[in-house]
């Protein structure tokens, strides 16, 4: 084996733990593995358990969109089936060869060289496929190359947010697995509104300003803009208005003079000078003092500032995106923030929904993803149980992510078999909008408010099957996909 070719884990390292568009990543793994193996062309498929397919995620294909395969179909549905690699010199004649794609995109595929992405517990989650070699066909090294890759490709993927959902798509198959960025899950209406607009303001240098309550993701939204950018490289830096005093806050964004003040022994850069060059995210800047916003305005005119204690106009290369959860509108009504900075914010605005404006499909997907999480770190794989879904999209999680991550920990911490149960997670034993379940005294509700939580716990009681869901409401399945639809306005 060739021990000069880099290592495709090494190359996508940096980017496991960013909100990089995970695409992206993919497009680099297979990149990677074509050009070790001196390839033409290839294909990173994932396995679809529940479907019982394969479908491509990152291809050198311009011809189509994407191709689907039935297990078993074609030299890659082979592989993914048997969990065995194939290299095959010659692909006319044989059987396993699938014609079907050549004759759709006019390509000719001569060679093919294929091999599984098992992970670390021995379940093949998808394959990558090399077509045509460049000199003529694929050696016995290149095959044990491509395998060594297509392990490191597997790690890989089994530390972003994808693996969770294609790791656990058997056990809930009405989720189909479906991402954009890594670290933020979720494909409800409310959420692909969010990602429209981070997909066009990413490339550019336009100051963002991100609204929604407490808990829902401003911070992993801005790092997606951050890291789907030309500024990707650069620095991140965070400043949060509600850890420091407001005296402080100042001497933060702005660093300070030797002599500034007692203790000031020597200069010090702020955070607008340690992220020049990349992205400075002002978080909750609701909280920020008034005084100090007509400095912040002038920084986002000119991106000039003075040290505190100083004189010396400096300057830097930098973009600001901000998160609040205030009503800024009103704060300027009541002159607590300036309107010229407001409008400033505010050349692109953001507004993530809360988790229940996003509906019981993305309760079910980041619970998964956070079961996955803390699955991982405290030593535990349990799966969800039929209770514990019902209970999870019956709750209306006032604390939006933060408080189903924090729940689903804790619950991965107390269950200590294979299944997770709704006893073990901290959740109120009365659900918010939940009919009594022991001896509660009855209180009245809407009539929409008791519909929806009987429409949501049928759903999950299916795990989240439409049809098997509408049969038993007596509804039609569209019937039903509206009422979802309305649940999530």
């Amino acid at each position: 084996m060739r021990r000069d070719r880099p290592s495709v884990l090494l190359t996508v390292a940096p980017l496991l733990q960013r909100e990089i568009d995970l695409d992206e990543l993919l497009d680099r793994l297979v990149d990677e593995i074509v050009r070790a193996v001196s390839g033409d062309r290839g294909t990173l498929y994932l396995v679809d358990p529940a479907a019982g397919e394969l479908f491509s995620r990152a291809a050198h294909l311009p011809e189509l969109k994407q191709i689907r395969l039935k297990l078993g179909q074609g030299i890659a549905g082979t592989v993914a089936l048997t969990g065995q690699a194939v290299n095959l010199p010659v692909v006319e004649g044989d059987r396993r060869f699938f014609k079907e794609i050549d004759r759709q995109t006019g390509y000719r595929t001569k060679t093919v060289l294929a091999a599984p992405l098992v992970d670390r517990s021995g379940r093949v989650i998808g394959v990558a496929q090399v077509l045509n070699a460049k000199r003529g066909a694929f050696s016995a090294d290149d095959l044990a190359e491509l395998k060594r890759l297509c392990g490191e490709a597997a790690l890989a993927i089994e530390n972003t947010s994808l693996y969770a959902q294609v790791r656990r798509r058997d056990k809930n198959p009405a989720l189909p697995p479906r991402y954009r960025y890594n670290r933020v899950v979720g494909e409800s209406e409310p959420m692909q509104r969010v990602y429209a607009l981070v997909r066009k303001a990413a490339p550019t240098s336009a100051t963002v300003l991100l609204r929604g309550e407490s808990g829902t993701g401003k911070e992993l939204i801005a790092r997606a803009i951050h890291y789907n950018g030309p500024r990707s490289d650069g620095a991140f830096i965070k400043l949060d208005c509600t850890t420091l005093p407001a005296t402080l806050i100042e001497n933060e964004l702005f660093g300070h003079e030797r002599g500034a003040y007692t203790g000031a022994e020597a200069r010090s850069q702020g955070k607008c000078e340690l992220a020049s060059g990349g992205t400075l995210f002002i978080d909750e800047i609701g909280e920020l003092p008034l005084p100090l916003q007509p400095k912040l305005l002038r920084f986002l005119q000119d991106r000039e500032f003075e040290r505190v204690g100083g004189t010396r106009t400096h300057s830097a290369d930098v973009r600001v995106v901000a998160a609040t959860h205030r009503d800024l509108e009103a704060m300027v009504g009541r002159g607590e923030f300036r309107e010229d900075l407001y409008y400033r914010l505010k050349v692109v605005q953001v507004t993530l929904p809360s988790l229940r404006e996003r509906g019981p499909d993305d309760v079910l997907r980041l619970a998964e993803h956070f079961l996955e999480v803390y699955g991982k770190k405290h030593g535990r794989t349990p799966s969800l149980s039929a209770s514990a879904r019902a209970r999870l999209v019956r709750h209306r999680w006032p604390g939006n992510i933060r408080e189903l991550e924090n729940c689903i920990e804790s619950a991965v911490v107390l269950c200590e078999g294979a299944e997770l149960a709704a006893e073990h997670l901290p959740l109120p034993a009365a659900v918010e909008g939940a009919p009594a379940e022991r001896g509660e005294r009855f209180r009245a509700r809407p009539l929409a408010d008791v519909e929806r939580d009987h429409i949501l716990a049928t759903l999950s009681s299916v795990d989240g099957n439409r049809s098997r869901a509408a049969a038993l409401l007596g509804i039609g399945r569209n019937t039903l996909a509206r009422k979802l639809r309305e649940f999530t306005r």
